[in-house]
């Protein structure tokens, strides 16, 4: 049984990739090939996923948008107040992260960015309830920051506004990327369709937890974030022609392989909306996904625990001492892994 500690790394400070690359489809490739005897490690530039796939195999993508979640603003007593939406829940309300100097209790009226006030609801365990007076998606566009992740250590600009969303963003609704996405460009894609690959979307919004550490050594007792996904019937159709034709299934990032696999918890996958906090570990059953594209992630992340549990607990340890070794870029703006199911590699 694995604990926490049995997930954390070194890694040096100049690694954590603080800007994207100015092409996205430039990011190195790490292939993870194998298991045991046949275990590989093959430095790709990511173009070659082109060479990797094949006509028939199936391209999950997540299609969520990252709204400009970050907001500074004050209370009608004057204190500062940072907030972070968390969760739209409908048209007016959403869950946010609040930072202030005291807690503001219900009633109280809070001026976000200097340009709308936003009433404060019940609380949500660590979350607070706010209310807006008109759109929330229109206010957020207009008045919000693009929140960029904790180790990111510059301000969002104009150029992360469009590299830090995949060229396929279609929902409104996280505040984080779906990163492994980031590295497609159009030309990529259209390269993959004419090769005969397929394509199909899932939604699911990734929350602020993903980037949290698991803080307890017993990961029995770690208390995993939900995110709201959806499956489209769509997706569960071309997921099965795959499957029955040999074919893989191909989760581009960690948030699309949660939907896939939340989706597939009865045995087989179904379509469908709803919460998931599913805690994938080693030891985890795939029942959906085959082959998994996805970033370098932090130390003791339930994400690190999740590749590990996809493509083996002893090679994702190797294949992440190479990737130091030879200077892979790390997290949201880094590069990227090519692994492959335990089963399938088999």
């Amino acid at each position: 049984m694995y604990s926490l500690s049995d997930f954390d790394f070194n890694l040096p400070q100049e690694r954590i990739a603080q800007f994207p690359l100015p092409d996205r489809s430039a990011s190195r490739l790490l292939h993870v090939d194998g298991q045991g005897a046949a275990f590989a490690l093959h430095d790709r530039q990511f173009t070659d996923i082109l060479d990797q796939l094949q006509a028939g195999d199936l391209l999950v993508m997540n299609d969520t948008r990252v709204l400009k979640a970050r907001f500074f603003g004050v209370k009608d007593s004057g204190g500062k107040v940072e907030a972070l939406v968390e969760r739209v829940l409908d048209t007016r309300t959403v869950l946010a992260q609040v930072r202030a100097s005291k807690s503001p209790g219900p009633g109280v009226k809070i001026r976000l960015a200097d340009a709308f006030d936003v009433t404060v609801g019940e609380r949500a365990g660590e979350f607070y309830t706010l209310h807006f007076e008109d759109d929330v998606f229109e206010l957020i566009e207009a008045h919000g920051r693009l929140p960029l992740p904790p180790y990111i250590e510059h301000a969002a600009d104009e150029f992360d506004e469009t590299r830090y969303q995949t060229v396929f963003n279609k929902v409104p609704g996280a505040v984080a990327a779906p990163t492994a996405g980031l590295h497609f460009d159009e030309a990529l894609l259209q390269k993959l369709r004419d090769k005969g690959v397929n394509f199909a979307y899932v939604t699911l919004h990734v929350g602020a937890g993903t980037f949290q550490p698991v803080r307890t050594e017993n990961l029995a007792e770690h208390k995993m974030h939900t995110e709201w996904y959806t499956m489209p019937q769509a997706t569960v159709d071309a997921a099965r022609a795959a499957r029955a034709a040999g074919r893989d299934v191909v989760a581009v990032g960690t948030t699309s392989l949660r939907a896939l696999e939340s989706a597939s918890q009865g045995g087989a996958l179904e379509a469908g909306s709803g919460d998931t906090n599913l805690f994938i570990t080693p030891g985890y059953q795939f029942k959906t996904v085959t082959r998994l594209i996805t970033n370098f992630h932090l130390p003791k992340s339930t994400l690190l625990m999740l590749v590990s549990a996809f493509a083996g607990f002893d090679e994702i340890r190797l294949a992440y001492a190479h990737a130091i070794a030879n200077e892979y870029r790390f997290f949201s703006y880094g590069d990227a892994m090519l692994l492959t199911t335990q089963a399938r590699a088999h």
